[in-house]
């Protein structure tokens, strides 16, 4: 088998305990634009179309597998020993595998695939080094171990407290990541030891023995430093989400996008968002969200699990939740709630209602205040609203129910059975009239207040 054609694996590194976190849930699953990070790195995986995908678990091991479904095998490790044993405990998983193997951190969720591609390029270059390590460059190396290397070839590698003056002054830094054929991989990690100011069997050691007994090993360096940070904390978790969110937006507004204030707009990770849309500030996209061209949406509005087609407009102060879809030319207005419900084309419902669990048809108008009731306690039920119907201000449409084609719902009704096409609608009590009710209300009232201040 050639190198260009031997399978690769990937072993990703998430048995850490994360106590920076003070979190009960697993490190690893906490979200970056609405995602957990690991599913971040898988996807990134994914695009390099791996044989086998290993996730080493320790602490919050039911939690990752109940999240992962089966996506990628499970090791653990128990106790943690460090990076190179957690490595070790995903060689029973890797048995008969023959090819090249990524080794990635959880934590560290923003890898590249195209980075991935070239460390493995790397490792099959024609130089046949035993091991890559991915390197880089930040603009404060801090305690980040060391890599001593000339011209792309590995000297020694070293961890920040294991490193002397000379070493520290170097400012290559090992981003942790490595890529190995899997039979040199185990071959090496069973030669570490933990003789380390730590204790603990290093991962980079595998390099260090690999050049110790006059093999080659490489290092390549990401032109993106930020892609390699670490999330370890609350902060680092919102360092990385500001990250994400700006490059975001970037893109956003490349493709066509007006931002009227970029900062204060915030994407998901799956957000489709078309040419010629107008965003104004603070609006928020949750998962599943869908926006075609010449949309327009307007400030305050949270966004989730929605699909606007062209020409839509929304909001201000609008909430569309999942399952909501607008139609060509449709309108929802300020203070509108829209939930598992379809506003046909041209249909409008500007102010202060809800739409829950309904179809509105083309051209029909929303008055202010209508509310679906689509919840007795137990059970959701559907409202239908027929093509240009018109419900009145401050109606309750008691579902299930059907409004038909051009009918009119008075304002202020309560309407619990079907109207026809065509029909108007009105159920409201009888108006009570008493000429001069108000003004004798008024004059006694006035004569109390003034015979009490007496």
């Amino acid at each position: 088998m050639g190198a260009s054609e031997r399978p690769i694996a990937a072993i990703v590194l998430a048995a850490g305990k994360g106590t920076r976190m003070k979190s009960t849930r697993h490190k690893v699953l906490h979200a970056i634009a609405g995602r957990p990070m690991i599913d971040h790195l898988l996807a990134s995986l994914e695009v390099l179309a791996p044989a086998k995908t290993v996730v080493v678990v320790g602490e919050g091991r039911e939690q990752l597998e109940a999240h992962l479904g089966g996506r990628a095998d499970i090791a653990v490790q128990q106790p943690q020993l460090g990076t190179g044993h957690a490595v070790q405990q995903a060689e029973s998983a890797l048995d008969g595998f023959e090819g090249d193997v990524l080794v990635m951190y959880g934590d560290v969720p923003f890898i590249r695939p195209e980075t991935m591609q070239a460390m493995i390029e790397r490792l099959r270059a024609a130089d046949a080094p035993e091991a890559v390590v991915l390197g880089f460059l930040p603009e404060d190396a801090l305690q980040y171990g060391r890599v001593i290397a000339e011209d792309g070839q590995i000297a020694r590698m070293v961890e920040f407290k294991d490193a002397d003056e000379r070493e520290r002054a170097c400012m290559l830094c090992n981003s942790g990541l490595l890529a190995a054929k899997a039979d040199v991989l185990f071959e090496l990690l069973g030669k570490v030891g933990n003789d380390n100011a730590q204790g603990e069997y290093y991962l980079p050691d595998v390099v260090n023995i690999a050049i110790a007994e006059g093999r080659n090993c490489a290092v390549i360096t990401t032109d993106e430093p930020d892609e390699v940070s670490g999330i370890n904390s609350r902060s680092e978790l919102a360092e990385a989400e500001a990250r994400w969110q700006k490059s975001r937006r970037a893109q956003a507004m490349a493709e066509g996008a007006t931002l009227v204030a970029p900062e204060t707009v915030f994407f998901s990770w799956d957000t489709r968002i078309g040419s010629d849309v107008t965003i104004e500030p603070n609006v928020v996209f949750g998962p599943g969200v869908e926006v075609a061209d010449g949309v327009s949406i307007h400030a305050f509005c949270h966004l989730e699990g929605a699909k606007l087609a062209s020409g839509t407009s929304v909001g201000p102060f609008a909430r569309l939740r999942p399952g909501a879809v607008l139609e060509e030319g449709s309108k929802v207005g300020n203070f509108v709630e829209v939930k598992n419900a379809v506003l046909g084309q041209g249909a409008k419902a500007n102010h202060l209602t809800y739409l829950g669990d309904a179809t509105v048809g083309a051209g029909a108008n929303i008055g202010a205040g209508t509310i679906t009731c689509n919840y007795d306690g137990y059970f959701k039920y559907r409202t239908e609203i027929g093509p240009r119907a018109f419900i009145g201000s401050n109606s309750a449409l008691i579902a299930p129910v059907k409004i038909g084609a051009d009918a009119i719902v008075a304002a202020g009704s309560a309407v619990s059975r079907d109207v026809a096409d065509g029909e108007l609608r009105m159920v409201r009590a009888e108006q009570l009239v008493k000429p001069g009710w108000a003004d004798r209300f008024h004059d006694a009232m006035k004569r109390k207040k003034a015979e009490k201040k007496g």
